[in-house]
């Protein structure tokens, strides 16, 4: 960890950046596979900015009535995060990347926050954060319009700065991003740029 821990640092959340939400997977995005290669570099490039830096991963061994073979797309959902399958792994752009916790969720019952979830420890992504004293985070990967505004909504909750980087987040559709950013806007979270260069 950088020296920013003790000091009121700053975290970086990666929400759920894997196969399962991206073009090919059981509940994709359009534009999720250029976000996490995004998120890959700008992880990369401005790790040393970071007292910690989180995964979370949707981790589905049997959440009950969040998978439905007719789904709504609202409470239900195509199977997808399937525990122990390789779109439930971490995106393939993250590899070669190192992270402080990794947290899973959802293995018995729906779970959109990060929050919700635990380390191999047994630690809650709050616990991880408190443990590390960090007051602000920013919050980016998939999707925006779900996961990434449950965790940043669950982060402004716990009395913590909270930025969403907008350009590195997608939502599976443009109607509800722009629901999400009020929804985020309303309740304190800054809706920001990563300020990360054009490219590849």
């Amino acid at each position: 960890m950088s020296q920013n821990v003790g000091q009121g640092g700053r975290a970086l959340i990666l929400v759920d950046v894997q196969p399962t939400f991206c073009e090919g997977g059981a509940l994709p995005s359009p534009g999720a596979n250029a976000v996490s290669e995004r998120v890959a570099r700008y992880t990369a490039e401005h790790r040393d900015e970071y007292a910690v830096v989180v995964t979370t991963q949707d981790w589905h061994i049997d959440p009950g009535g969040h998978f439905s073979d007719e789904p709504d797309f609202v409470d239900t959902w195509p199977p997808h995060g399937v525990a122990g399958t390789p779109e439930a792994e971490l995106h393939p752009a993250l590899a070669g990347l190192t992270f402080d916790a990794s947290v899973r969720k959802g293995q018995y019952a729906a779970a959109y926050s990060g929050f919700e979830g635990t380390d191999e420890q047994g630690r809650t992504l709050a616990q991880i954060l408190r443990d590390a004293d960090i007051t602000s985070v920013d919050v980016v990967g998939l999707v925006e319009s779900h996961c990434v505004k449950e965790t940043a909504l669950d982060a402004k909750k716990l009395g913590l700065q909270t930025r969403v980087l907008t350009d590195l987040t997608v939502p599976v559709s443009p109607e509800l991003g722009a629901l999400a950013r009020q929804q985020l806007a309303a309740a304190g979270v800054a809706l920001e740029k990563s300020g990360l260069a054009p490219g590849s």
